[in-house]
């Protein structure tokens, strides 16, 4: 029989903790439940990650690898279509890494690394997003004066950062199954893009607004 080489096992403790932590949030986590699911001892685990701390931060860099990967997408949006498929796609990798905005405010207090990059990545989002406000508006798809860009992008990083906590609070025991996965996202990402429905040109607020029509349980937008 091959041996599988350290590295894979590795990989499988991030993937098995990473299952754990979205599903019952990191602070209900431990390295002794980690490894009894992954059917190795304790030792083994230490050996790979001899901290907690380890597990998280190599999750989280994985997570800002790809977030900045994706952010940097935002200069080929040109209006809701793009727009839409862009947010849509940033808030599939929040759900793939939820855990981190689950437990925010608790991982912040107690992981300095975590502390300092998370300010990058706000940082980075509202980067990203005023870039997408500003393709946009050169195309024609929305008018905004340039005063109220640094707000704007602000007010939609906080609903990207805290929509899945407003999800967990407005459902505890549902809101962050996976069966719920796609209502949640779809209702995110509308309620982001909703906030530029008095900049939008009329075609481009007409078809948001079909956009919203399209699913099950749309978020309700301004008429």
């Amino acid at each position: 029989m091959v041996k599988k080489a350290p590295r894979r096992t590795a990989e499988r403790i991030l993937e098995v903790t990473l299952e754990l932590f979205n599903r019952f949030g990191e602070p209900n986590v431990s390295t002794t439940l980690i490894s009894a699911e992954l059917g190795i001892s304790p030792g083994n685990l230490y050996y790979h990650y001899p901290a907690k701390d380890e597990l998280i931060n190599s999750l989280f860099d994985r997570y800002e690898q790809a977030l900045n990967e994706l952010l940097n997408a935002s200069d080929g949006v040109r209006n809701v279509e793009d727009a839409w498929f862009f947010m849509h796609t940033l808030f599939e990798l929040i759900w793939q890494h939820r855990f981190l905005y689950r437990d925010l405010n608790d991982l912040l207090s107690k992981n300095r690394r975590l502390e300092t990059h998370f300010q990058w990545v706000l940082k980075n989002k509202a980067r990203a997003v005023r870039t997408m406000l500003g393709g946009m508006g050169r195309s024609g798809a929305m008018a905004m004066d340039s005063r109220e860009v640094d707000a704007t992008a602000t007010s939609m990083v906080v609903l990207l950062t805290y929509w899945l906590s407003f999800e967990y609070v407005r459902n505890p025991r549902h809101a962050l199954e996976p069966e719920n996965a796609q209502s949640a996202l779809m209702r995110g990402a509308l309620h982001v893009l909703s906030l530029l429905i008095p900049y939008l040109e009329p075609a481009e607020k007409s078809h948001l607004q079909s956009l919203a029509g399209a699913y099950s349980s749309p978020a309700s937008l301004p008429a």
